[in-house]
């Protein structure tokens, strides 16, 4: 029970670092913390395909679990990369 109160407060106190981080980003800048962040959910991808690809010893739950976080961190992945393509299009010039 302690750990999930620490977790829960770890969780708390890093959503409100997190708005604050985001909040002090200037305009300009979010496109290139758009591209930082994909990387990070390509490191999520690459987790989720080990858990789904545990070994004989894993029940049905950790593949399903597993499976569910690899179709998850795929859509962010590609969604946050047309997102960045998108913002990416704006800055170009118009001929």
């Amino acid at each position: 029970m302690e750990m999930i109160v620490m977790q829960l407060a770890l969780f708390v106190l890093s959503l409100f670092l997190g708005v604050e981080l985001i909040t002090k980003v200037p305009p300009t800048l979010h496109t290139p913390l758009m591209s930082g962040t994909n990387a990070i959910s390509g490191i999520t991808l690459v987790g989720a395909l080990i858990a789904a690809g545990a070994g004989d010893s894993a029940s049905g739950l950790v593949h399903g679990l597993g499976f569910i976080a690899v179709v998850m961190a795929t859509v962010n992945v590609i969604g946050g990369y047309l997102v960045t393509n998108r913002m990416l299009a704006m800055f170009k010039r118009k001929n």
